[in-house]
């Protein structure tokens, strides 16, 4: 099922194992604040990979790292029905942001990049990390890189579920980045289905 905006839905088994092994690759990174998405699994990451962090870093919700507004009419779905039940679905692949409450890759990712660029201003020698979710993060990725923004280009090389981009600022302005893929991680068996 796709949770979108839903409330109550918090981190699998193996999403708690993904963030546990992030916040444990960033130990060393000198990590002084976590940005989060408002949504309970955000929260949820953003706190286990502060607690293995030390001294542990401030936590702050942000609502622009939400999850993709068009989430909302595809929440509550398993997957493999939506083009059933939700037959816009084939209008926002072909062409994000032409229906009412979908956002354009550009509207999307310039969310992302926003709090990004407000971190960097207001902190500007701090190390910081911003936790959202796929779409936003795969769109904002798509602005840095300087790619088509078309489905393709959101489904090609999407950032993984505990993947993370690195970016270096100079002021407010993206300087270098690259992206990292997640830690490796043993599937826990209640996540074996």
């Amino acid at each position: 099922m796709l949770y979108g905006h839903l409330e109550g839905f918090g981190l699998s088994a193996l999403g708690r194992l993904q963030a546990q092994a992030l916040g444990e690759k960033l130990q060393d990174s000198g990590l002084e604040r976590i940005v989060h998405s408002p949504l309970l699994r955000a929260q949820e990451t953003a706190r286990i990979i502060a607690d293995h962090q030390s001294p542990p870093p401030a936590l702050e919700a942000d609502p622009e790292l939400r999850e993709a507004e068009f989430s909302r009419y595809l929440q509550g779905v398993p997957y493999w029905q939506i083009p059933v039940r939700r037959p816009l679905w084939f209008v926002h692949r072909a062409r994000r942001g032409l229906l009412p409450g979908d956002e354009t890759v550009e509207v999307m990712g310039e969310r992302v990049l926003r709090v990004v660029r407000r971190l960097a201003l207001e902190h500007p020698d701090a190390t910081a990390a911003v936790v959202s979710h796929a779409d936003p993060l795969n769109a904002a990725l798509i602005l840095l890189d300087g790619r088509s923004q078309n489905e393709r280009e959101m489904h090609r090389s999407g950032i993984a579920k505990a993947g993370m981009v690195q970016i270096e600022m100079e002021g407010d302005k993206p300087k270098a980045w690259h992206y990292i893929p997640p830690p490796h991680i043993t599937r826990p068996e209640s996540a074996a289905a």
